[in-house]
Protein backbone atom coordinates (compact mmCIF):
# COMPACT_ATOMS: atom_id res chain seq x y z
CA UNK A 1 0.00 0.00 0.00
CA UNK A 2 2.83 2.38 0.91
CA UNK A 3 4.50 1.67 -2.43
CA UNK A 4 1.30 2.58 -4.26
CA UNK A 5 1.07 5.83 -2.30
CA UNK A 6 4.72 6.52 -3.18
CA UNK A 7 3.95 6.23 -6.90
CA UNK A 8 0.74 8.28 -6.65
CA UNK A 9 2.51 11.10 -4.78
CA UNK A 10 5.32 11.10 -7.36
CA UNK A 11 2.86 11.28 -10.27
CA UNK A 12 0.90 14.10 -8.64
CA UNK A 13 4.04 16.12 -7.93
CA UNK A 14 5.44 15.65 -11.45
CA UNK A 15 2.06 16.53 -12.97
CA UNK A 16 1.98 19.70 -10.90
CA UNK A 17 5.30 20.79 -12.39
CA UNK A 18 7.38 20.11 -9.28
CA UNK A 19 11.12 19.87 -10.06
CA UNK A 20 12.07 16.23 -10.64
CA UNK A 21 14.58 16.08 -7.79
CA UNK A 22 12.09 17.57 -5.32
CA UNK A 23 9.32 15.23 -6.51
CA UNK A 24 11.48 12.16 -5.92
CA UNK A 25 12.63 13.44 -2.53
CA UNK A 26 9.16 14.32 -1.22
CA UNK A 27 7.51 11.12 -2.46
CA UNK A 28 10.30 9.03 -0.96
CA UNK A 29 10.02 10.92 2.32
CA UNK A 30 6.27 10.24 2.38
CA UNK A 31 6.97 6.52 2.00
CA UNK A 32 9.58 6.52 4.80
CA UNK A 33 7.19 8.29 7.18
CA UNK A 34 4.36 5.86 6.39
CA UNK A 35 6.65 2.91 6.99
CA UNK A 36 8.07 4.36 10.19
CA UNK A 37 11.60 4.46 8.77
CA UNK A 38 13.82 7.25 10.20
CA UNK A 39 14.00 10.17 7.80
CA UNK A 40 17.80 10.19 8.15
CA UNK A 41 17.76 7.19 5.79
CA UNK A 42 16.69 9.60 3.05
CA UNK A 43 19.82 11.72 3.45
CA UNK A 44 22.10 8.69 3.86
CA UNK A 45 20.80 7.07 0.67
CA UNK A 46 21.07 10.32 -1.30
CA UNK A 47 24.69 10.78 -0.24
CA UNK A 48 25.50 7.15 -1.03
CA UNK A 49 24.01 7.56 -4.49
CA UNK A 50 26.41 10.42 -5.22
CA UNK A 51 29.46 8.61 -3.86
CA UNK A 52 30.86 7.48 -7.22
CA UNK A 53 34.15 8.37 -8.88
CA UNK A 54 32.59 7.97 -12.35
CA UNK A 55 30.08 10.75 -11.60
CA UNK A 56 32.98 13.21 -11.51
CA UNK A 57 33.03 12.97 -15.30
CA UNK A 58 29.69 14.80 -15.51
CA UNK A 59 30.81 18.30 -14.42
CA UNK A 60 33.95 18.14 -16.53
CA UNK A 61 32.12 17.14 -19.72
CA UNK A 62 29.54 19.86 -19.03
CA UNK A 63 32.33 22.38 -18.44
CA UNK A 64 34.08 21.47 -21.70
CA UNK A 65 30.79 21.87 -23.60
CA UNK A 66 30.14 25.32 -22.09
CA UNK A 67 33.72 26.36 -22.87
CA UNK A 68 33.31 25.29 -26.50
CA UNK A 69 30.18 27.42 -26.76
CA UNK A 70 31.78 30.40 -25.01
CA UNK A 71 34.91 30.21 -27.20
CA UNK A 72 32.87 30.36 -30.40
CA UNK A 73 34.03 26.88 -31.40
CA UNK A 74 30.49 25.92 -32.38
CA UNK A 75 30.73 28.48 -35.21
CA UNK A 76 33.90 26.81 -36.53
CA UNK A 77 32.21 23.39 -36.45
CA UNK A 78 29.15 24.76 -38.24
CA UNK A 79 31.27 26.44 -40.93
CA UNK A 80 33.21 23.23 -41.59
CA UNK A 81 30.03 21.15 -41.88
CA UNK A 82 28.58 23.84 -44.17
CA UNK A 83 31.56 23.66 -46.54
CA UNK A 84 31.27 19.87 -46.77
CA UNK A 85 27.52 19.35 -47.36
CA UNK A 86 26.14 22.83 -48.02
CA UNK A 87 26.09 22.16 -51.78
CA UNK A 88 23.21 19.67 -51.46
CA UNK A 89 19.55 20.76 -51.87
CA UNK A 90 18.42 21.62 -48.35
CA UNK A 91 22.11 21.84 -47.50
CA UNK A 92 21.73 23.59 -44.16
CA UNK A 93 19.66 20.64 -42.94
CA UNK A 94 22.60 18.34 -43.60
CA UNK A 95 24.92 20.88 -42.01
CA UNK A 96 22.69 20.84 -38.93
CA UNK A 97 23.06 17.07 -38.56
CA UNK A 98 26.78 17.04 -39.38
CA UNK A 99 27.54 19.76 -36.87
CA UNK A 100 25.59 17.88 -34.19
CA UNK A 101 27.60 14.72 -34.87
CA UNK A 102 30.84 16.64 -34.37
CA UNK A 103 29.62 18.59 -31.33
CA UNK A 104 28.32 15.37 -29.75
CA UNK A 105 31.93 14.25 -29.45
CA UNK A 106 32.55 17.19 -27.14
CA UNK A 107 29.56 17.77 -24.86
CA UNK A 108 27.70 14.45 -24.43
CA UNK A 109 24.40 16.19 -23.72
CA UNK A 110 21.42 16.72 -26.00
CA UNK A 111 20.30 19.89 -24.25
CA UNK A 112 23.78 21.44 -24.62
CA UNK A 113 23.65 20.70 -28.36
CA UNK A 114 20.18 22.21 -28.71
CA UNK A 115 21.07 25.32 -26.71
CA UNK A 116 24.57 25.91 -28.11
CA UNK A 117 24.54 24.80 -31.75
CA UNK A 118 20.78 25.30 -31.99
CA UNK A 119 21.12 29.07 -31.73
CA UNK A 120 23.66 29.14 -34.57
CA UNK A 121 21.78 26.64 -36.74
CA UNK A 122 18.30 28.13 -36.51
CA UNK A 123 19.60 31.66 -37.13
CA UNK A 124 21.47 30.54 -40.28
CA UNK A 125 18.57 28.46 -41.58
CA UNK A 126 16.03 31.24 -41.09
CA UNK A 127 18.33 33.69 -42.86
CA UNK A 128 18.56 31.27 -45.80
CA UNK A 129 14.77 31.11 -46.09
CA UNK A 130 13.95 27.77 -44.46
CA UNK A 131 10.60 27.57 -42.67
CA UNK A 132 10.48 27.24 -38.89
CA UNK A 133 8.99 23.74 -38.94
CA UNK A 134 12.06 22.41 -40.74
CA UNK A 135 14.59 24.52 -38.79
CA UNK A 136 13.26 23.57 -35.38
CA UNK A 137 12.41 19.96 -36.22
CA UNK A 138 15.81 18.97 -37.56
CA UNK A 139 17.63 20.92 -34.84
CA UNK A 140 15.68 19.08 -32.15
CA UNK A 141 16.12 15.65 -33.75
CA UNK A 142 19.84 16.06 -34.49
CA UNK A 143 20.56 17.11 -30.90
CA UNK A 144 19.53 13.62 -29.70
CA UNK A 145 22.70 12.26 -31.34
CA UNK A 146 24.74 13.95 -28.59
CA UNK A 147 24.18 11.35 -25.81
CA UNK A 148 24.67 8.41 -28.22
CA UNK A 149 28.01 9.29 -29.82
CA UNK A 150 30.62 9.41 -27.04
CA UNK A 151 31.12 11.03 -24.64
CA UNK A 152 27.67 10.70 -23.09
CA UNK A 153 26.42 11.80 -19.70
CA UNK A 154 23.44 9.37 -19.72
CA UNK A 155 25.73 6.46 -20.64
CA UNK A 156 27.97 7.31 -17.68
CA UNK A 157 25.00 7.07 -15.32
CA UNK A 158 23.77 3.88 -17.02
CA UNK A 159 27.22 2.32 -16.67
CA UNK A 160 27.27 3.13 -12.94
CA UNK A 161 23.76 1.77 -12.33
CA UNK A 162 24.29 -1.38 -14.44
CA UNK A 163 27.89 -2.00 -13.28
CA UNK A 164 28.89 -2.06 -16.95
CA UNK A 165 32.05 -0.75 -18.62
CA UNK A 166 31.53 2.91 -19.49
CA UNK A 167 34.30 2.64 -22.05
CA UNK A 168 32.45 -0.14 -23.87
CA UNK A 169 29.22 1.85 -23.73
CA UNK A 170 30.99 4.85 -25.25
CA UNK A 171 32.41 2.83 -28.13
CA UNK A 172 29.08 1.04 -28.65
CA UNK A 173 27.39 4.38 -29.37
CA UNK A 174 29.49 5.22 -32.44
CA UNK A 175 27.68 3.08 -35.05
CA UNK A 176 24.17 3.87 -33.71
CA UNK A 177 25.04 7.57 -33.74
CA UNK A 178 26.10 7.33 -37.38
CA UNK A 179 22.88 5.47 -38.21
CA UNK A 180 20.84 8.22 -36.54
CA UNK A 181 22.64 10.87 -38.58
CA UNK A 182 22.16 8.90 -41.82
CA UNK A 183 18.44 8.36 -41.16
CA UNK A 184 17.90 12.05 -40.47
CA UNK A 185 19.76 12.95 -43.65
CA UNK A 186 17.47 10.66 -45.65
CA UNK A 187 14.50 12.48 -44.14
CA UNK A 188 16.10 15.80 -45.08
CA UNK A 189 16.56 14.61 -48.67
CA UNK A 190 12.88 13.67 -48.85
CA UNK A 191 11.66 16.99 -47.40
CA UNK A 192 14.13 19.08 -49.45
CA UNK A 193 12.95 17.51 -52.69
CA UNK A 194 9.29 17.90 -51.73
CA UNK A 195 9.66 21.56 -50.69
CA UNK A 196 12.31 22.39 -53.33
CA UNK A 197 14.78 23.78 -50.83
CA UNK A 198 17.77 25.63 -52.33
CA UNK A 199 21.44 24.79 -52.39
CA UNK A 200 23.19 26.74 -49.65
CA UNK A 201 26.52 27.24 -51.41
CA UNK A 202 28.60 25.75 -54.20
CA UNK A 203 31.13 23.09 -53.27
CA UNK A 204 34.68 24.45 -53.20
CA UNK A 205 37.60 22.32 -52.11
CA UNK A 206 39.47 25.44 -51.01
CA UNK A 207 36.58 26.33 -48.71
CA UNK A 208 36.60 22.81 -47.24
CA UNK A 209 40.35 22.98 -46.61
CA UNK A 210 40.24 26.40 -44.97
CA UNK A 211 37.24 25.59 -42.75
CA UNK A 212 38.79 22.25 -41.81
CA UNK A 213 42.01 24.00 -40.83
CA UNK A 214 40.05 26.37 -38.54
CA UNK A 215 38.04 23.48 -37.04
CA UNK A 216 40.89 20.95 -36.84
CA UNK A 217 41.79 21.43 -33.19
CA UNK A 218 38.16 21.27 -31.95
CA UNK A 219 37.66 18.16 -34.12
CA UNK A 220 40.46 16.49 -32.17
CA UNK A 221 38.40 16.59 -28.96
CA UNK A 222 36.49 13.32 -29.58
CA UNK A 223 39.71 11.72 -30.81
CA UNK A 224 41.40 12.57 -27.52
CA UNK A 225 38.44 11.33 -25.47
CA UNK A 226 37.78 8.04 -27.25
CA UNK A 227 41.39 7.36 -28.14
CA UNK A 228 42.43 7.84 -24.54
CA UNK A 229 39.75 5.52 -23.22
CA UNK A 230 40.27 2.74 -25.79
CA UNK A 231 44.05 2.77 -25.44
CA UNK A 232 43.78 2.70 -21.66
CA UNK A 233 45.47 6.08 -21.29
CA UNK A 234 42.37 7.55 -19.59
CA UNK A 235 39.48 6.31 -17.56
CA UNK A 236 36.17 7.91 -18.66
CA UNK A 237 36.45 10.34 -15.74
CA UNK A 238 40.03 11.24 -16.61
CA UNK A 239 39.03 11.73 -20.26
CA UNK A 240 36.43 14.26 -19.10
CA UNK A 241 39.13 16.18 -17.23
CA UNK A 242 41.37 16.03 -20.32
CA UNK A 243 38.51 17.36 -22.48
CA UNK A 244 37.94 20.28 -20.10
CA UNK A 245 41.66 21.14 -19.99
CA UNK A 246 41.85 20.92 -23.79
CA UNK A 247 38.85 23.23 -24.16
CA UNK A 248 40.50 25.70 -21.78
CA UNK A 249 43.72 25.65 -23.81
CA UNK A 250 41.79 26.22 -27.04
CA UNK A 251 39.74 29.09 -25.64
CA UNK A 252 42.36 30.84 -23.50
CA UNK A 253 45.66 30.17 -25.26
CA UNK A 254 45.15 29.25 -28.92
CA UNK A 255 42.03 31.15 -30.03
CA UNK A 256 41.99 33.62 -27.12
CA UNK A 257 38.24 34.00 -27.46
CA UNK A 258 37.36 33.38 -23.80
CA UNK A 259 37.43 36.46 -21.63
CA UNK A 260 37.52 36.39 -17.83
CA UNK A 261 33.79 37.13 -17.78
CA UNK A 262 33.20 34.36 -20.30
CA UNK A 263 35.17 31.90 -18.19
CA UNK A 264 33.20 32.86 -15.09
CA UNK A 265 29.93 32.48 -17.00
CA UNK A 266 30.91 29.01 -18.26
CA UNK A 267 31.95 28.03 -14.73
CA UNK A 268 28.71 29.21 -13.13
CA UNK A 269 26.61 27.54 -15.84
CA UNK A 270 28.52 24.32 -15.17
CA UNK A 271 27.88 24.59 -11.43
CA UNK A 272 24.19 25.24 -12.03
CA UNK A 273 23.75 22.39 -14.52
CA UNK A 274 25.79 19.92 -12.47
CA UNK A 275 23.89 20.77 -9.29
CA UNK A 276 20.56 20.13 -11.03
CA UNK A 277 21.77 16.81 -12.43
CA UNK A 278 23.24 15.56 -9.15
CA UNK A 279 20.11 16.54 -7.21
CA UNK A 280 18.09 14.44 -9.66
CA UNK A 281 20.55 11.56 -9.25
CA UNK A 282 20.32 11.79 -5.45
CA UNK A 283 16.52 11.93 -5.38
CA UNK A 284 16.08 9.14 -7.92
CA UNK A 285 18.55 6.97 -5.99
CA UNK A 286 16.27 7.01 -2.94
CA UNK A 287 13.27 6.09 -5.09
CA UNK A 288 15.24 3.24 -6.69
CA UNK A 289 16.32 2.01 -3.23
CA UNK A 290 12.70 1.85 -2.09
CA UNK A 291 11.76 -0.17 -5.18
CA UNK A 292 14.65 -2.54 -4.47
CA UNK A 293 13.65 -2.97 -0.83
CA UNK A 294 10.17 -3.97 -1.99
CA UNK A 295 11.58 -6.56 -4.44
CA UNK A 296 10.00 -4.68 -7.33
CA UNK A 297 12.69 -5.85 -9.78
CA UNK A 298 11.98 -9.52 -9.01
CA UNK A 299 8.23 -8.98 -9.37
CA UNK A 300 8.69 -7.15 -12.68
CA UNK A 301 11.05 -9.84 -13.98
CA UNK A 302 8.62 -12.59 -13.07
CA UNK A 303 5.75 -10.80 -14.80
CA UNK A 304 7.71 -10.13 -17.97
CA UNK A 305 9.26 -13.60 -18.21
CA UNK A 306 5.86 -15.20 -17.70
CA UNK A 307 4.87 -13.67 -21.06
CA UNK A 308 7.98 -14.69 -23.00
CA UNK A 309 11.63 -15.63 -22.61
CA UNK A 310 12.58 -14.73 -26.17
CA UNK A 311 15.34 -12.04 -25.91
CA UNK A 312 14.01 -9.93 -28.77
CA UNK A 313 10.43 -9.95 -27.52
CA UNK A 314 11.54 -9.23 -23.95
CA UNK A 315 13.66 -6.31 -25.19
CA UNK A 316 10.71 -4.95 -27.17
CA UNK A 317 8.56 -5.07 -24.03
CA UNK A 318 11.29 -3.30 -22.06
CA UNK A 319 11.48 -0.66 -24.79
CA UNK A 320 7.72 -0.13 -24.56
CA UNK A 321 8.09 0.52 -20.82
CA UNK A 322 11.04 2.88 -21.34
CA UNK A 323 9.19 4.72 -24.10
CA UNK A 324 6.22 5.29 -21.79
CA UNK A 325 8.41 6.43 -18.88
CA UNK A 326 10.26 8.78 -21.24
CA UNK A 327 7.08 10.79 -21.78
CA UNK A 328 6.96 11.82 -18.12
CA UNK A 329 10.42 11.50 -16.57
CA UNK A 330 13.72 13.27 -17.07
CA UNK A 331 16.42 11.08 -18.68
CA UNK A 332 18.84 10.59 -15.78
CA UNK A 333 16.03 10.00 -13.29
CA UNK A 334 14.50 7.41 -15.61
CA UNK A 335 17.86 5.62 -15.92
CA UNK A 336 18.36 5.43 -12.16
CA UNK A 337 14.84 4.14 -11.53
CA UNK A 338 14.58 1.76 -14.50
CA UNK A 339 18.02 0.17 -14.75
CA UNK A 340 17.89 -1.82 -11.47
CA UNK A 341 14.48 -3.09 -12.59
CA UNK A 342 15.32 -4.11 -16.16
CA UNK A 343 18.90 -5.37 -15.78
CA UNK A 344 17.88 -8.62 -13.99
CA UNK A 345 15.34 -9.37 -16.74
CA UNK A 346 17.91 -8.67 -19.46
CA UNK A 347 20.49 -10.88 -17.75
CA UNK A 348 17.95 -13.71 -17.40
CA UNK A 349 17.36 -13.90 -21.16
CA UNK A 350 20.94 -13.13 -22.21
CA UNK A 351 20.64 -9.51 -23.41
CA UNK A 352 24.05 -7.83 -23.47
CA UNK A 353 24.05 -4.90 -20.98
CA UNK A 354 26.02 -2.77 -23.45
CA UNK A 355 23.37 -3.36 -26.12
CA UNK A 356 20.65 -2.65 -23.56
CA UNK A 357 22.33 0.60 -22.55
CA UNK A 358 22.43 2.03 -26.07
CA UNK A 359 18.82 1.19 -26.93
CA UNK A 360 17.55 2.47 -23.56
CA UNK A 361 19.39 5.79 -23.96
CA UNK A 362 18.19 6.23 -27.55
CA UNK A 363 14.65 5.47 -26.39
CA UNK A 364 14.91 8.10 -23.68
CA UNK A 365 16.36 10.60 -26.17
CA UNK A 366 13.19 10.21 -28.20
CA UNK A 367 11.35 11.04 -24.97
CA UNK A 368 13.17 14.40 -24.94
CA UNK A 369 11.27 15.24 -28.14
CA UNK A 370 7.83 14.40 -26.81
CA UNK A 371 5.53 16.35 -24.49
CA UNK A 372 4.82 16.89 -21.66
CA UNK A 373 8.43 16.75 -20.34
CA UNK A 374 10.36 17.09 -23.65
CA UNK A 375 13.32 19.15 -22.40
CA UNK A 376 14.71 19.77 -25.89
CA UNK A 377 11.36 21.18 -26.98
CA UNK A 378 11.40 23.67 -24.11
CA UNK A 379 14.99 24.68 -24.87
CA UNK A 380 14.28 25.26 -28.57
CA UNK A 381 11.08 27.11 -27.74
CA UNK A 382 13.28 29.56 -25.85
CA UNK A 383 16.09 29.60 -28.44
CA UNK A 384 13.79 30.03 -31.46
CA UNK A 385 11.33 32.33 -29.63
CA UNK A 386 8.31 30.28 -30.69
CA UNK A 387 5.47 28.67 -28.66
CA UNK A 388 6.05 25.19 -27.22
CA UNK A 389 3.27 23.79 -29.43
CA UNK A 390 5.15 24.86 -32.58
CA UNK A 391 8.18 22.85 -31.42
CA UNK A 392 6.01 19.79 -30.80
CA UNK A 393 4.47 20.03 -34.27
CA UNK A 394 7.79 20.70 -36.00
CA UNK A 395 9.55 17.74 -34.40
CA UNK A 396 6.85 15.09 -34.95
CA UNK A 397 7.91 14.00 -38.45
CA UNK A 398 11.55 13.63 -37.39
CA UNK A 399 10.60 11.10 -34.73
CA UNK A 400 10.00 8.57 -37.53
CA UNK A 401 13.67 7.99 -38.56
CA UNK A 402 14.78 7.89 -34.91
CA UNK A 403 12.17 5.27 -34.01
CA UNK A 404 13.15 3.22 -37.06
CA UNK A 405 16.79 3.27 -35.95
CA UNK A 406 15.71 2.18 -32.46
CA UNK A 407 13.89 -0.84 -33.89
CA UNK A 408 16.89 -1.61 -36.09
CA UNK A 409 19.20 -1.66 -33.06
CA UNK A 410 16.78 -3.82 -31.06
CA UNK A 411 16.52 -6.39 -33.86
CA UNK A 412 20.24 -6.44 -34.75
CA UNK A 413 22.35 -6.35 -31.52
CA UNK A 414 25.72 -6.56 -33.37
CA UNK A 415 25.18 -2.96 -34.48
CA UNK A 416 25.96 -1.99 -30.88
CA UNK A 417 28.15 -4.88 -29.68
CA UNK A 418 30.50 -5.49 -32.63
CA UNK A 419 32.75 -2.47 -32.15
CA UNK A 420 33.25 -2.77 -28.36
CA UNK A 421 33.85 -6.52 -28.73
CA UNK A 422 36.48 -5.74 -31.37
CA UNK A 423 38.26 -3.05 -29.38
CA UNK A 424 37.91 -4.67 -25.94
CA UNK A 425 38.96 -8.23 -26.75
CA UNK A 426 39.63 -10.21 -23.57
Amino acid sequence: MSLLILCIVLIILLSAGTPVAVAFGLSSLAYLLLEGIPSVVLLHTMITGLDSFALLAIPFFIFSGHLMNTAGITDKIFDFARSVVGWLPGGLGYVNVGASVVFSGMSGAAVADAAGLGLVEIKAMRKAGYDDDFCIGITAASSTIGPIIPPSLPLIVFGIMASTSIGKLFVAGIIPGILMAASLMLMIAFIARKKKYPIDQAFKITKVKSSFARAFLPLMTPVIIIGGIVTGLFTPTESAIAAAVYALVLGLVIYRTISFDGLMKATMETVETTSSILMIVAGATVFAWILAENQFAATFAGSLLSISTDPTLVLLMIMALVFFIGFFMETLAAIIVLVPVIIPVAAEVGIDPVHLGIVVILNLMIGLLTPPVGMILYVLSNVAKVPFGVCVRSTAIFLVPLILVLFLLVLFPPLTTWLPDLLYMD
